[in-house]
C-alpha cells in the first residue's frame, strides 16, 4: 500500500461510519469503471485503429475543417 493511500485510510477512519462507507463506495466505483474502461479499451484496438485511419485518410483528402480560425 502506499504512502498516500495510508495516509488518506488513516484521515478517512476517523469520520463517522456512514462517511467512511460513503468513502468506500467511492472507490469501489472508481475501481470498478476502472476496470470497464480498461475492458472496453483493450477489445476495441481494431476498431479504433481502422477510425484513426478513416481520420488520417479525410485528412488527407481535405474532408475535414481545422478547429483554428
Amino acid at each position: 500500500m502506499t504512502t498516500l493511500l495510508k495516509k488518506a485510510i488513516e484521515k478517512t477512519s476517523l469520520l463517522s461510519d456512514d462517511e467512511q462507507d460513503k468513502i468506500a463506495q467511492i472507490i469501489l466505483d472508481e475501481i470498478s469503471d476502472e476496470a470497464k474502461w480498461n475492458s472496453h479499451f483493450s477489445n476495441s484496438q481494431s476498431e479504433l485503429l481502422t477510425l484513426a485511419e478513416k481520420a488520417i485518410k479525410d485528412y488527407k483528402s481535405g474532408k475535414t475543417q481545422s478547429f483554428e480560425e
